[in-house]
């Protein structure tokens, strides 16, 4: 007897799933765990620079060579592994695991174990990468710069086929987590939302389904455009949605909106660029609107957690961005004359941090 899987279903009503899907996701990530470890042993000697002595963040990222931003991502995974710990001036220091175990020299020193896999592709590629400070280059089999957009950079967002493909992958998480947004954090009197590179639009149009006066504009690549159309189609909420191709860098912002939300987009960028946006966001708002950050966060002090961390070092070898701390977010908003909130769990690691325009 043979046994067939039965054809997915049409797209319907947005439920929640009845398993937490969390550890799939994680998973997905955990290579990067290995990665990390294996560089900051083999190709950077990180244990044993810090096992000569204690340093501060930007003393010990001048000694390996890497800008803020790898290695942020480096060390915040390293940090979430519990292999370097910080103190209260934040000064870096082997933990007892680290000491006992990747101190060279040491009895049961295993760092020679763990450089077995220096040589592997993933691991050198990552490694050229973090002293580099640059994601996968843009070209026609390199997936890596699919999103992002940037005056003399091809983006796979621009051409149909790809930007469909890769538009629809990133709606096996949006699917999940929108519906925990739109729960979560209801928008009681909003009148319209802009939805910054809205990709699917899955994010409004869980809000669209949940708060029935609301309408949306969805702001991004217009073949993305094309995907989200045909989901606000099948959700029933089309006549609700309007969709404006554009740059968001440097086109205008769409106006008349009283909620701007950023979901899953600042991590794409550094922090130049994740200000700009945001201060261009800002001055699109009226008085008492609202901005919403819907994104992973790490720890205020960028010491993990290791989940975070490591889906910021997948962002990092990607794009131009990495996760980012509710702090290091709030520094922004209040930047951009916006006054932050409290962070609301919503699905995998995301939440939504609000701020209001006053």
């Amino acid at each position: 007897m043979s046994y067939t899987n039965p054809p997915p279903p049409a797209p319907g009503p947005m439920t929640s799933p009845r398993l937490d899907p969390t550890p799939v996701f994680d998973l997905v990530r955990w290579s990067f765990a290995t990665e990390l470890l294996t560089v900051a042993v083999a190709h950077f000697n990180l244990f044993e620079r810090l096992a000569k002595r204690p340093m501060s963040f930007d003393a010990l990222r001048q000694e390996l060579g890497l800008a803020p931003r790898p290695a942020t991502v480096l060390l915040a995974a390293i940090r979430g592994m519990g292999l370097v710990l910080a103190d209260a001036s934040g000064t870096l220091a082997l933990s007892p695991l680290a000491l006992e175990s990747l101190q060279p020299g040491g009895e049961f020193y295993m760092g020679d174990y763990v450089a077995l896999v220096a040589e592997n592709p993933g691991v050198k590629n990552l490694a050229e990468r973090l002293r580099t400070d640059k994601p996968v280059e843009s070209r026609p089999d390199d997936r890596g710069a699919a999103f992002i957009f940037r005056e003399g950079m091809e983006s796979a967002m621009d051409h149909e086929a790809s930007a469909r493909r890769l538009t629809l992958a990133l709606a096996g998480r949006a699917r999940i987590v929108a519906p925990a947004l739109a729960k979560n954090f209801p928008l009681p009197g909003a009148k319209k939302i802009l939805d910054v590179g809205g990709g699917t639009g899955l994010y409004s149009i869980a809000l669209l389904r949940v708060n029935p006066s609301l309408h949306a504009v969805i702001w991004d690549r217009p073949e993305v455009l094309k995907v989200a159309r045909e989901m606000a189609e099948t959700h029933g909420v089309a006549d609700r949605v309007d969709f404006a191709a554009g740059d968001m860098f440097a086109d205008p912002v769409p106006a008349g909106c009283d909620v701007v939300l950023l979901s899953n987009v600042l991590h794409d960028w550094d922090v130049p660029e994740c200000e700009v946006l945001l201060q261009r966001c800002a001055a699109a708002l009226p008085k008492r609107g609202k901005l919403l950050i819907h994104d992973v966060y790490l720890d205020d002090d960028l010491s993990g957690p290791l989940s975070t961390a490591l889906y910021s070092a997948a962002l990092f070898t990607i794009t131009q961005g990495r996760a980012y701390s509710a702090a290091e977010y709030r520094k922004m908003l209040t930047n951009a004359g916006l006054q932050p909130g409290e962070v609301i769990e919503t699905a995998i690691h995301c939440g939504v941090l609000p701020a209001t325009k006053e």
